[in-house]
């Protein structure tokens, strides 16, 4: 079932044929946030596809040309309030495709799904998402110091990381996009 599609992606639910693009980026995930969802096996990857397949927030990015997976989109709802994030495979980097696909799912999200307001949030370091976050016109809300932890330090203990979070709201979104009424 697809979402939604803009000119290069479809956004759709997983299917199993995705299971061999998720596992290549899922293998060696590049940013922290992702470390405890690392794959091990294309195994691991096939019975993560099926879980993903039944998961409302989950949804596959692929390209329009191929059907080949590229990233994944999330998007958790709380009431009118959905928490959002991406990953996409480091092979695809550079060529706007992750901003193309989280353009149409603040799209969907305010036309399709009634949401009022998405936020996200992004660890420090990860400046491309937070580069993402700023073409998508979100602001910074708050910066949470050592916030939370998904690696170790060289000792052993938590390697806590600060964490900042973005977010716009429908009317921000509308103004910013009027090419989408």
């Amino acid at each position: 079932m697809n979402f939604y599609s803009t000119e290069r992606l479809t956004i759709r639910r997983f299917e199993q044929s995705d299971a061999e693009g998720l596992f290549d980026y899922f293998e060696k995930p590049i940013v922290n946030c992702f470390q405890d969802e690392k794959l091990h096996s294309l195994e691991e990857a096939k019975a993560e596809v099926a879980r993903r397949s039944w998961q409302p927030s989950q949804f596959a990015v692929c390209l329009k040309e191929n059907n080949q997976i590229i990233g994944n989109l999330f998007a958790e709802k709380e009431k009118d309030t959905y928490s959002v994030g991406w990953n996409f495979n480091p092979k695809y980097g550079g060529q706007g495709f992750a901003l193309e696909a989280a353009k149409g799912l603040f799209h969907y999200l305010f036309t399709q799904q009634s949401a009022r307001r998405t936020y996200c949030y992004v660890e420090e370091d990860n400046l491309s998402s937070q580069k993402l976050c700023k073409r998508l016109g979100m602001r910074q809300e708050a910066l949470f110091l050592e916030f939370i932890s998904f690696v170790k330090n060289a000792d052993g203990s938590p390697k806590y990381e600060n964490t900042m979070q973005f977010a716009i709201l429908k009317r921000e979104w509308e103004q910013l996009n009027r090419e989408y009424k």
